[in-house]
């Protein structure tokens, strides 16, 4: 080490220029001025030459793999008629909500087959027939949750259901 010679700290957050040595004891000058005292095996001489000549190699990030079943999006069952069949003037009162009722039955046995963790019925506000078959059979279910509150009963035209 000399006059001149740019050091910094080993164990500290310190860096400048010697002005003097003194023995095993270094003086240098940090950035904002002020003069420190270390003995010279503290310091560590800063020669910014040394990696001129090194390229940096830039390596591709590995991607992990994802799980289907794991998605973010939630399956939706929507259980208007008008979206299960093309004719929906063709069936009664009684058949309707059969059909709509087949139609939960199959989409939560799909839901536990494949492991899926959540399911959005959306049964409609209307007079509330579909509501309450809907309640009424996720009532009688095992391993799930859902939201029902009487609060909430006519407000909300969709229940979330979430497997165990």
């Amino acid at each position: 080490m000399k006059i001149g010679d740019k050091v910094s700290v080993l164990d500290d957050d310190l860096k400048g220029v010697i002005t003097s040595l003194k023995g095993e004891t270094a003086v240098f000058r940090d950035e904002h001025g002020f003069t420190h005292q270390y003995r010279k095996e503290q310091l560590v001489l800063q020669n910014p030459h040394i990696y001129e000549n090194l390229k940096t190699v830039q390596k591709p990030e590995i991607r992990k793999p994802v799980s289907k079943r794991h998605h973010k999006h939630h399956l939706v069952l929507d259980l208007h008629f008008e979206n299960l069949v093309k004719n929906p003037g063709d069936y009664d009162a009684f058949e309707r909500i059969f059909m709509q009722k087949e139609k939960l039955i199959e989409t939560l046995d799909f839901c536990r087959k494949n492991n899926l963790k959540k399911l959005e019925i959306i049964h409609g506000i209307g007079d509330g027939v579909l509501q309450k078959m809907v309640h009424d059979y996720l009532l009688g279910q095992t391993n799930i949750d859902f939201e029902d509150h009487d609060f909430f009963y006519h407000q909300t035209g969709s229940v979330m259901v979430r497997l165990r």
